[in-house]
């Protein structure tokens, strides 16, 4: 005998399969809770704190203060200066690989595998190729000797920053290259045939079919672009130290020396900014989608 869907025994199934689904959920939801939502939650009184043992309320000096320091203000521009060269490069890239996969009919699994070991490699293990890559008497510069090219100092100049992109397009590049392969794969075949049909050239097929079907697509390989930029202090850390060349010292490297002083008032007056931001962005660019789907 068929149950419709109106029944009263269709809306119990239902009822069950939703409170098994929130029992499975449960465990993980806690755990997120516990260890990042609270401990985030209490770390903001020390925002407004101007010690953290036996402190008294400051209000927003210890914000307005982090404007006045020199330290963070060159970290937040090196941050915005990265993530704004970064970004657009990595999306770049990735769609430009995304698309040469996506017209590989044999062995396309292992293109992919290919981009995709990087998100693999224990950041720790690829310190030492770094170093020895990039390092004054590294291999790069022992290269260059060799072919009568003078020595380039690229973790201590103005060219570590094009490293640190390097580095950051190297571990992220196939993440969002498997983010444009799925959207690629989701446009239906048929709006290229009728472009073909139209006499449309390659580049209008891209314009006006591929661009406008990819934008749900790239609004989310650049939040995760912004949020994976953030990520790429742990190799700079380990190659260049606490305190790196000015022109790769970022907010991360500030709040890192924050924790190490034991300045807990600007350490987390700087992390609610960082927070702030990087909702800030993300709320644009997914109302920016949502307007685009319109």
């Amino acid at each position: 005998m068929d149950v419709k869907k109106n029944t009263p025994i269709a809306g119990i199934n239902a009822k069950g399969l939703f409170s098994q689904g929130f029992f499975f959920v449960l465990p993980g939801l806690l755990g997120f809770c516990v260890f990042f939502i609270l401990p985030f939650f209490l770390s903001m009184v020390y925002a407004f704190m101007d010690k953290p043992i036996g402190g008294s309320f400051v209000g927003l000096a210890n914000f307005t203060g982090l404007f006045q320091n020199r330290a963070y203000l060159r970290g937040l521009v090196n941050t915005i200066r990265f993530i704004g060269i970064s970004t657009p490069l990595n999306l770049i890239l990735s769609l430009g690989i995304a698309m040469l996969v996506n017209r590989v009919v044999k062995g396309r699994d292992w293109f992919s595998l290919i981009f995709l070991i990087p998100l693999v490699i224990p950041s720790g293990s690829m310190v030492f190729f770094w170093k020895t890559l990039f390092s004054y008497d590294g291999a790069l510069n022992g290269m260059l000797n060799s072919l009568g090219i003078g020595k380039a100092n690229w973790l201590d100049s103005f060219l570590a920053l094009p490293v640190m992109i390097l580095i950051f397009l190297w571990k992220n590049c196939g993440y969002n290259m498997v983010l444009f392969l799925a959207g690629l794969g989701n446009i239906p075949k048929d709006y290229y045939e009728a472009a073909w049909m139209d006499n449309a050239s390659p580049f209008q097929a891209f314009r006006h079919i591929t661009i406008p079907c990819l934008l749900p697509t790239a609004i989310l390989a650049v939040i995760m672009s912004i949020i994976n930029s953030f990520k790429i202090f742990r190799e700079i850390y380990l190659i260049t130290g606490n305190y790196p060349q000015e022109g790769i010292y970022t907010l991360q490297h500030f709040m890192n020396n924050m924790f190490t002083s034991l300045n807990y008032p600007r350490l987390t007056s700087a992390t609610a900014m960082l927070v702030l931001i990087i909702a800030f962005f993300t709320q644009f660019l997914l109302r920016l989608e949502r307007r685009a789907a319109l």
